[in-house]
């Protein structure tokens, strides 16, 4: 599916004409420069307009500024200086970012990013500080994608504290960082970043075309980023990745994909991405090869479980009792003798107190959570069972279901997997084995026709490249993992030389 810009790009180019159009000045007038900086920000409560004498003014939002800096370094060292210039000024600022603009659109976007405006009267030039306040919260271990074996630091909400976790691990001047403006009332910094001489350039330039023409009010998480620039966002299965973790990030990036980092925001998001690669985690390669491949076809089995287990179940009592083993069938009818609903319907009903359970256990704070999910699901679950409302084994089968549904790395995948049960149940309930067969179907149809920033979806498996599958459901060991893979379409192939090392025997 074609990537469809929600915008009218012949409106935006004219909105942005009109813009140019009306840039105003600084004036050097004190009271004229300070009546317009009020009315250019709607005069806020928090706005503070200083004055030294003789001749300079301080304008800064006071809950942006670090006030140590502006009572040490501005204030201080503005006192006492008659006849100085703006250019003087500037210079004798101990401060690592200072500018000087004649533009009053580029004043008032300074101010409400944390800088103080400093004008001296009779000179139409503003000096722009930077001392803006940067609170994050401290840095601590990924709560959506713990591991074991590895790193245990992951990304928080501050910009400039991400891009320094990155430029830890890869410590290179081949990184690049593009910063990008989305919302015209948040005005978000949007980092993109890839490495330069491995990415594509025809999926740099497609992505930041997505970024740079969007059109939005406001940009407030990347998860809102991520779905607005998927190939097809009306599909449930996510194109593209958000991971919490530096090294996963700064791994895809040498791997030869994109990487995009919104401000205020903890999750950063990787692109492309095929499907097998959201049930795969980075722990995997911190382990042998052989754990790493049974963990991942733990994971792919128990995603197949949690899919159709319960319409397996569904369908065989609907439809098909000649499958069900013989020495099953008499426990199965005593465990199903008092239940007065078809098998969908008491499917549908379990499933419905699952998800209630999982939903009430997320809301709740930590510790009432953690006790909701565990005695609710024992009460309600022996309760339903007494009453006669289910069988037993049918709760079995749903908590395995449940259960299973949680080994997937990805949130978002895992979110895909408990929507897309539901459907294949009640088509189970109509249609038996061939209702399941007909969604199965379906699904696999939708996953053959999307994509990733133009590349497939299903890579590796179609079309099929059996050097990517090297690390796909499996992992073999890395020197048969030389090469980086196709989907991201790298300008360097290699990561690096299979051959080992052979000791010196002179």
């Amino acid at each position: 599916m074609k990537f469809k810009l929600p915008f009218n790009k012949k409106q935006t180019t004219i909105a942005i004409d009109s813009i140019k159009e009306d840039i105003g000045t600084i004036t050097p007038l004190k009271i004229d420069f300070i009546k317009s900086i009020k009315d250019a920000t709607h005069n806020p409560s928090d706005l503070i307009v200083k004055s030294i004498p003789p001749n300079i003014t301080l304008i800064y939002i006071n809950n942006l500024v670090n006030d140590q800096i502006m009572n040490d370094h501005i204030i201080s060292g503005l006192q006492n200086k008659p006849n100085e210039t703006p250019e003087t000024i500037k210079t004798a600022l101990s401060i690592s970012e200072v500018n000087i603009s004649t533009q009053l659109k580029k004043t008032v976007e300074s101010i409400v990013n944390g800088f103080v405006l400093i004008h001296v009267e009779g000179y139409s030039q503003v000096i722009l500080a930077n001392i803006a306040k940067g609170e994050s919260r401290s840095l601590s271990a990924p709560e959506n994608e713990s591991q074991v074996i590895g790193a245990q630091v992951g990304f928080n909400e501050s910009l400039s504290t991400n891009i320094s976790l990155i430029r830890r691990y890869i410590v290179s001047p081949d990184l690049c960082n593009e910063e990008l403006k989305v919302g015209k009332h948040t005005n978000t910094s949007v980092n993109l970043l890839y490495m330069s001489g491995i990415a594509s350039d025809q999926m740099i330039n497609t992505l930041r075309e997505r970024i740079t023409n969007l059109n939005l009010d406001a940009l407030i998480d990347s998860a809102i980023l991520s779905e607005i620039i998927d190939d097809n966002s009306l599909s449930p299965f996510p194109q593209m990745l958000l991971t919490e973790r530096p090294d996963r990030f700064c791994a895809s990036l040498l791997n030869g994909k994109l990487g995009v980092i919104v401000d205020g925001s903890s999750m950063a998001i990787i692109c492309p991405q095929s499907f097998i690669e959201f049930l795969q985690s980075q722990e995997d390669q911190n382990l042998r090869w052989l754990i790493a491949t049974f963990a991942r076809l733990l994971r792919f089995t128990a995603i197949l479980l949690s899919v159709f287990l319960t319409p397996i179940y569904v369908g065989a009592l609907t439809f098909h009792y000649e499958v069900i083993p013989q020495a099953f069938l008499v426990p199965l009818s005593e465990s199903r003798a008092l239940v007065p609903f078809p098998p969908v319907f008491e499917a549908l009903l379990l499933e419905f107190i699952i998800e209630l359970l999982r939903e009430a256990g997320a809301r709740l704070p930590t510790k009432i959570g953690q006790t909701i999910g565990i005695v609710g699901g024992i009460v309600i679950g022996t309760a339903a069972v007494q009453a006669g409302i289910t069988s037993n084994i049918l709760l079995i089968f749903v908590a395995l279901s449940a259960l299973a549904s949680f080994t997937t790395p990805s949130y978002l995948m895992g979110n895909v997997i408990r929507l897309i049960r539901f459907p294949i149940i009640i088509l189970a309930g109509f249609w038996g084995f061939y209702g399941i067969m007909l969604a199965f179907c379906f699904i696999l149809i939708h996953l053959l026709r999307q994509s990733s920033l133009g590349a497939p979806y299903l890579s590796p498996f179609y079309p099929p490249r059996l050097k990517d599958m090297r690390d796909s459901i499996i992992r073999m060991p890395f020197p048969y993992t030389a090469k980086r893979p196709v989907l991201t379409r790298p300008a360097d192939q290699d990561k690096f030389n299979p051959e080992p090392v052979k000791p010196d025997k002179s």
